[in-house]
């Protein structure tokens, strides 16, 4: 009879362990039934903070091997064979590339560069963000070229080439393309600036210029500080670095548009002058901003495939000893009939402004204008500048 028993408590625990893993299995099955119907769905409708978030997981996987960039901006590394050092190769690049930078009173380098032999070029140094490689081989080149590689031992990095059959097709070379070759890594920093700005800019000042413009621009963080008009706004910081005042100023505002003379330089200073005195007043009555007259550099320029009339030029206070570089973006909003504005301007006495104005700078081409805002795909980024060489 014991025995009898026995038997039927081991059928009843075998039938109880098949229905529970029985179970398990269909939960499994569902669990990953779930799992490939979530992911078909998140598919289908375009999920996008998943995406978002697989591509970022997908970006830092791949950036993990590929080390960061050494060096500040506007910092650029010439390498040359021992031959191209002593054949005046080296100097006629490095004159243009030092050349001063425009729209700023004391005299500043467009780029701070070094210069090493193909040697010396070690592991550490390759990681530099801007590399030129000088070539110069009759043996292996006819004519001279421009090809440069992104990213290459570092991110974000430009290493470029420059190749030519001997010392006097390189000086023509480069003389012929002075102003495309600063251009081309003056444009390369400005969007990395940009790649930053995208990710951490002040949203207060994004806020008040959809208020105030129905637009948006990303300016840095360390502007707190914001003051509004009418059809005006200005962002700025003022702090102490080393001891000495700097003051960091984005201001974007509006006026009608009238005609294509709307774009003249008199016109501008006119227009730019009659603004400033209406906001930016000096320290007493009486005093406020304006043009320095004399100075201004008036450049027409493509900005997000439309027209941009952008100007350099100096500021003073009137009657009072304050001054510095300013660089402003004019662009025409069709939508509302208007010419928006984006302007920074720095003030930091007896100091290089180069690396500041310039950050600033990229702040100005983040400016999206109302019917761009309505747009799905909207680039950022300037156009890079093409150099090919002449036949």
């Amino acid at each position: 009879m014991k025995q009898v028993i026995l038997k039927v408590c081991m059928m009843l625990l075998a039938v109880m362990v098949t229905l529970a893993c029985g179970n398990r299995a269909q939960k499994g099955n569902e669990t990953q039934e779930g799992a490939q119907t979530e992911t078909k769905t998140a598919s289908k409708t375009g999920n996008a903070k998943k995406a978002k978030s697989a591509k970022k997981t997908a970006k830092k996987k791949k950036s993990v091997f590929t080390p960061t960039s050494a060096g500040a901006p506007y910092e650029v590394l010439l390498v040359a064979g021992e031959d191209d050092f002593h054949s005046g190769a080296v100097d006629s690049l490095y004159a243009i590339l030092t050349d001063d930078l425009a729209g700023v009173a004391q005299s500043e380098p467009i780029f701070k560069v070094s210069r090493i032999r193909q040697d010396n070029l070690s592991k550490t140094l390759r990681l530099c963000r801007n590399i030129i490689i000088i070539k110069i081989d009759p043996a292996q080149y006819t004519t001279a070229k421009f090809k440069y590689s992104r990213d290459v031992y570092a991110a974000p990095q430009l290493v470029v080439t420059l190749q030519a059959h001997d010392a006097t097709q390189f000086k023509h070379f480069v003389e012929d393309n002075r102003d495309m070759i600063t251009e081309f890594f003056t444009r390369a920093e400005l969007n990395r600036q940009i790649e930053i700005l995208k990710e951490d800019h002040q949203p207060v000042i994004k806020e008040q210029v959809k208020k105030v413009f129905g637009a948006e621009i990303w300016a840095p963080v360390e502007l707190t500080k914001v003051t509004t008009g009418r059809n005006f706004v200005w962002a700025r910081c003022e702090r102490f670095v080393k001891k000495v005042e700097q003051e960091l100023n984005i201001v974007v505002y509006s006026y009608p548009y009238r005609d294509l003379n709307t774009f003249t330089e008199k016109y501008f200073i006119h227009k730019r002058d009659s603004v400033m005195k209406a906001n930016i007043p000096g320290p007493k009555e009486g005093q406020y901003m304006m043009t320095t007259k004399g100075f201004t550099i008036v450049s027409d320029e493509t900005v997000h495939k439309h027209y941009a009339q952008v100007v350099r030029g100096l500021w003073n206070i009137k009657d009072y000893d304050m001054g510095g570089p300013f660089v402003s973006v004019s662009r025409v909003d069709e939508k509302n009939q208007r010419v928006v504005v984006a302007e920074a301007f720095v003030y930091y006495p007896n100091h290089a402004k180069r690396d500041v104005l310039k950050k600033l700078e990229a702040a100005l081409y983040t400016l999206r204008l109302p019917d761009e805002l309505d747009l799905e795909r909207f680039s950022y980024d300037l156009d890079e500048i093409i150099i090919t060489p002449e036949n």
